[in-house]
């Protein structure tokens, strides 16, 4: 199958040239593509691979058995495999599936001060693991987060080059409007993506064959392994709990109302009785959480009303997937991705700020119909981001703009169906564009 080019291809090369570097952690939810944008990259890299899975090589749980030094460590893995090649500064010691054995981030201080080769850990639900693997090899490595492709990637796939994706970003920040056949292309690359999703081995099936062949079933699949996962990693009674709350997504996303609610869990559900389910969600890297603010204003993470939140799928084509026959024929017939109230569109928007590494923050006044999908920040301003399914007014941010009430608030962001614009401080652009919304914001000078 073919590889796709990821950003954390990038990242990795960066790491590599970094004559300091840490052995590094890879976090991410199951098929994200982590093992095989690390197996690319160390081909690339070093004359002598050591890759060692836990769930798939379980004998080598046995090599910390003499302790955490080095080269017990590394003798030990020669005992089981003596073809394997440990040669200094030559030499990748990649350890995937570390949910499986959490222990061996306690050798990653060793390894740092031995010096000798360098490290990668990768695993899936390491955000469930994740507190005892940083409690126990704290200061001595580097974390990175890797998600399902974003639309930028999927792009590249596509076989855009970085002038594309340039010009994109130079209509935003001239306030220039797509042509037709700009917007037509565009916007029937972004349905093709919010349908498949970001998963590198659905997204490199369709490129490959060229239909949505298979894509729904393989969505499916794997959605079934997440709710597997749930069983296999969720701790005692919160198993089945857990995977109630991951299962009622869907349908609290199709509400009118999407704030999640335990009692469209179960009946009579109250929040006492899920305690730690969705944060466990959160963590595993399945779900998105977005937070109300207590009131529109500064500062974000300091104005949070943490017991009203909503709940997004991290993959939007995860989404898609649990949707019925009539609202997948539907989508896929006829483009309708304003099923579901809106809520796909407000989905693949989370998606899309947590890639480019926004928290999500919601506003909902209360006993008023005043309500804010997403906010963001500049270095003064508190930034309003409305997610419309069609281009009517945008009554609540207009209202959030011009109340004196709302003072850290004077421009706002709307992304609708329609081209770029901008009336009355409010900017619209397209839903495709929302993958560039902090390089927008880096460059674009009204928000400096």
């Amino acid at each position: 199958m073919t590889y796709l080019k990821r950003k954390a291809d990038y990242y990795l090369q960066e790491w590599k040239n970094n004559s300091d570097r840490y052995p590094l952690i890879i976090k991410g939810a199951r098929q994200v593509g982590k093992t095989e944008t690390i197996r690319r990259f160390a081909k690339s890299n070093y004359k002598n691979i050591i890759e060692i899975n836990f769930i798939t090589e379980p004998k080598y749980k046995s090599i910390i058995e003499e302790g955490f030094a080095v080269e017990s460590i590394v003798r030990l893995i020669s005992r089981i495999d003596p073809t394997k090649q440990f040669e200094e500064n030559e030499t990748l010691i990649f350890f995937d599936e570390i949910q499986d054995f959490p222990e061996i981030a306690t050798a990653l201080k060793f390894f740092k001060e031995n010096g000798k080769y360098d490290v990668i850990c990768s695993g899936s639900l390491l955000g469930v693991q994740y507190h005892r693997i940083a409690s126990i090899s704290v200061g001595y490595k580097t974390d990175y987060q890797m998600f399902s492709m974003d639309f930028e990637e999927f792009l590249w796939a596509k076989g855009y080059s970085n002038k594309d994706i340039s010009d994109m970003l130079v209509h935003m920040l001239k306030e220039k409007a797509f042509t037709e056949i700009e917007y037509q292309v565009y916007s029937n690359l972004f349905l093709e993506y919010c349908i498949l999703g970001g998963m590198p081995n659905i997204v490199s099936t369709y490129i490959e064959k060229g239909t949505f062949e298979g894509s729904l079933a393989l969505q499916r699949q794997l959605n079934n392994d997440y709710e597997n996962d749930i069983v296999k990693y969720a701790e005692g009674l919160d198993k089945a709990k857990i995977l109630s709350v991951y299962q009622s997504i869907p349908a609290q996303l199709a509400k009118e109302n999407r704030k999640f609610q335990y009692s469209k869990v179960s009946k009579g559900g109250r929040a006492k009785e899920y305690m730690g389910c969705v944060e466990w969600l959160k963590n595993a890297g399945l779900v998105n959480v977005c937070y109300c603010l207590g009131f529109a204003e500064l500062p974000l993470k300091g104005n949070i009303d943490d017991s009203k939140f909503k709940v997004y799928m991290a993959d939007t084509g995860i989404l898609i997937s649990n949707l019925d026959d009539e609202s997948q024929i539907d989508l896929r017939a006829n483009k309708n991705m304003g099923i579901y109230k809106g809520a796909l569109y407000e989905n693949f928007a989370a998606e899309a700020l947590i890639k480019q590494g926004y928290g999500l923050y919601y506003y909902k006044k209360e006993n008023s119909s005043l309500e804010e999908d997403f906010f963001i920040r500049s270095a003064n301003e508190l930034i309003p981001i409305e997610v419309k399914a069609n281009n009517n007014r945008s009554k609540s941010l207009g209202q959030l703009i011009n109340s004196e009430k709302y003072s850290d608030i004077k421009h706002g962001i709307k992304f609708t169906t329609g081209n770029i614009g901008i009336n009355n401080n409010i900017i619209t652009f397209p839903y495709f564009c929302i993958f560039l919304l902090k390089r927008y914001m880096d460059k674009q000078d009204i928000f400096k």
